[in-house]
């Protein structure tokens, strides 16, 4: 099969994460079991240009990836030389998978995708939630809603959503919905990094017990929460780690000041990776995701893998992930009930250790590419017929 996936930035090895790494280990893993897998995206990369070619395919990991220009309106990945491209060749494939909404690319791929009666599906990525459109851009993303999105999503095959909690915050939108299956996103094979570790990472994680958030420094991700969670946690050290493009870091480093655990608490805003984002798994006795909203949460199956217990808000959509597999608690996002949990887990370091296991064995066995590739063929098959 012949695949084109539409995604607004591909630069899994830059600055983004969850999302874009998401789709690029999908997209291999399609190409491993014998799809023609290719990448219609933009060079926008934050407020800078990668340096691509353009509008020239590039191979990575098998899958061809062909970037376009953003000359204006880079906030809506604008690139007039995509659309110029899916007019000439969508006819060409047998089916396109959109990886985003409101956003340019997606409506100029949908609109290409019904003129040339191709099917396609799109993945919102956790961005089709009322309670994040009501805080952020909310008139402007109504008013895309009702005269695009919303067309966009009645007239897709299906709608792929990684988790229950997302496929029910999309139910409550009201829309004619198509089929909107459940497949969960993968995790990477283990890789023992070579390299030195950093200094930072060295400094944080010879604090123990180490308590560890590792992710995006955003107010959805539940900070606020952890820290305030934190403070009822008698003893242990919490790293709060990920990049900043809100400009959080400040706040953080002052609430904790407020709540006198700032001598316990380190934060370091920035992306980490490779060797360093080993030795912080590997020194972490609890991963924390204290989210407000997640459609999935990848970095769940990160500690899962590195056999690190996992605390969950009922808001992430992994939650049950963690319930099933029995890797971890989920537990309110208030003080008390998340405070507790955290020092359960402390405080028994037998019981974290199987929780652990079972985390490991669970992503082990259900959580490879390979599987969920397996599951989107199956998705992508029974469209076309």
């Amino acid at each position: 099969m012949r695949i084109l996936h539409v995604v607004p930035s591909y630069l899994p090895a830059v600055r983004y994460g969850g999302p874009i790494f998401a789709v690029h280990g999908l997209c291999r893993a399609l190409v491993t079991i014998g799809h023609r897998v290719e990448v219609f995206t933009t060079n926008v990369d934050g407020p800078r240009n990668s340096p691509v070619p353009i509008d020239v395919p590039v191979e990575m990991d098998g899958v061809l990836i062909r970037y376009f220009s953003c000359p204006s309106l880079r906030r809506l990945y604008w690139a007039p030389a995509m659309s110029r491209a899916l007019a000439r060749d969508i006819g060409q494939f047998d089916l396109v998978h959109l990886h985003s909404v409101f956003l340019w690319p997606t409506w100029a791929a949908a609109r290409a995708a019904r003129k040339h009666g191709v099917c396609y599906v799109i993945s919102p990525r956790g961005m089709l939630v009322k309670d994040l459109i009501r805080r952020r851009s909310r008139l402007v993303k109504t008013a895309w809603i009702r005269l695009i999105e919303k067309s966009n999503i009645e007239h897709a095959a299906a709608v792929h959503v990684t988790s229950r909690l997302e496929a029910d915050e999309l139910e409550r939108f009201n829309w004619r919905l198509p089929h909107v299956p459940i497949i969960p996103n993968g995790i990477e094979p283990q890789t023992l990094g070579g390299g030195e570790v950093s200094a930072d990472i060295k400094a944080i994680t010879k604090q123990q017990p180490l308590v560890l958030f590792l992710g995006r420094l955003s107010w959805k991700k539940g900070i606020d929460r952890l820290l305030h969670a934190f403070a009822r946690v008698g003893h242990g050290h919490l790293a709060i780690v990920g990049t900043d493009d809100e400009g959080l870091s400040g706040k953080i480093v002052e609430l904790s000041e407020q709540l006198r655990i700032a001598d316990r608490v380190r934060v370091l805003p920035r992306n980490v990776s490779g060797t360093d984002k080993e030795r912080l798994f590997n020194a972490a006795s609890v991963f924390v995701l204290p989210s407000y909203s997640e459609n999935f949460g990848n970095t769940i199956l990160e500690a899962f893998q590195h056999r690190v217990p996992v605390v969950a808000t009922p808001e992430v959509g992994a939650a049950d992930i963690v319930q099933r597999s029995g890797g971890g608690l989920v537990v309110a996002g208030d003080p008390a009930p998340l405070g507790e949990a955290i020092c359960r887990l402390l405080s028994d370091p037998e019981r974290a250790r199987s929780m652990g296991v079972a985390g490991q064995q669970y992503s082990a066995a259900n959580h490879t590419w390979a599987a969920v590739a397996r599951q989107m063929e199956s998705l992508y098959e029974g469209l076309r017929t």
